[in-house]
């Protein structure tokens, strides 16, 4: 009896870490979410959404920058309470539960701007401002993780420190490279130390395969990182044309990568651009559904 007992657990455990690997397919969110057209990212195939513009403020108080025409930088938290207004909470916890909807991993995504003087004074303690903001937030919002899209700063020490102190809380702790894969290796070795699939903090990699990082090959990341990568490409846009991909050079690209390696899905960077060029969210979607089912 014990050992079908265990057996059941085992097989239990081993579906559940299947589900849980689920192949990713992402989008980062560069429009303010109360404007953004929440049904067609919602229904278009995409499975994790990353929402890009929020900011530690050196008092430790929580922003979010809206990068939007029309709207308005917003201060989320503050004072170990959330403080962004029910409508913009509501909105992020839809992306979850409304009907329809293939979501099931929301991150924000942020620098590592007064990440290093935080960890310092006073430190990563459950008292701190710091961690009071992000434990609200994620209270209100319904947060799955933190995306580090630190591009300058590169201190491993408090950017593992605070990982941990976000862990600590109930976050995952996900990274969005392009280069320095020495600094990377360091943080995600020291973040992961005794951790083990599926427990491991820092659980995802979006590697930047656009502008800065166009050369990069999500394999040779993948050998070097010793972690599943999640690549992404910059949709069609006016920003950057030459850096631009259309849905067929995505499906391209992302069968070209999978042909040479396992990845854990693949991505988008979105800077405003889906809705701002009149593109399909469909269309990029189905991309990603069709080459990370």
């Amino acid at each position: 009896m014990k050992c079908h007992a265990l057996a059941r657990a085992l097989l239990f455990e081993l579906l559940f870490y299947h589900a849980a690997a689920a192949s990713i397919r992402s989008i980062y969110l560069f429009k303010d979410v109360l404007k953004s057209n929440t049904t067609s990212i919602l229904t278009s195939g995409f499975n994790s959404l990353i929402i890009f513009g929020v900011g530690i403020l050196e008092n430790g108080d929580i922003m979010y920058y809206s990068n939007t025409p029309g709207s308005v930088d917003t201060l989320i938290a503050s004072g170990g309470s959330y403080v962004g207004g029910d409508a913009l909470a509501a909105k992020v916890h839809s992306f979850k539960t409304a009907a329809g909807t293939g979501v099931d991993r929301v991150e924000i995504s942020m620098n590592s701007q007064h990440v290093r003087e935080l960890m310092q004074s006073p430190g990563p303690v459950a008292t701190s401002p710091l961690y009071r903001n992000f434990e609200a937030l994620k209270m209100a919002w319904g947060l799955d993780a933190v995306n580090n899209d630190d591009e300058s700063i590169y201190d491993v020490a408090s950017t593992v420190t605070f990982a941990q102190m976000l862990g600590r809380i109930g976050y995952k702790y996900t990274i969005a490279p392009y280069t320095n894969t020495r600094h990377w290796t360091s943080v995600k070795t020291q973040a992961n130390s005794g951790l083990a699939e599926p427990n491991l903090l820092l659980d995802r990699v979006y590697l930047q395969c656009y502008d800065g990082g166009a050369g990069n090959d999500p394999g040779s990341w993948q050998s070097t990182l010793g972690l599943k990568v999640v690549p992404l490409i910059w949709v069609t846009n006016d920003s950057k044309p030459s850096q631009g991909t259309t849905a067929a050079q995505a499906q391209s690209k992302f069968a070209a990568w999978s042909s040479r390696s396992a990845l854990a899905g693949g991505g988008y960077w979105n800077d405003y651009d889906i809705e701002k060029m009149g593109l399909s969210y469909t269309a990029y979607g189905n991309v990603l559904k069709s080459a990370f089912p």
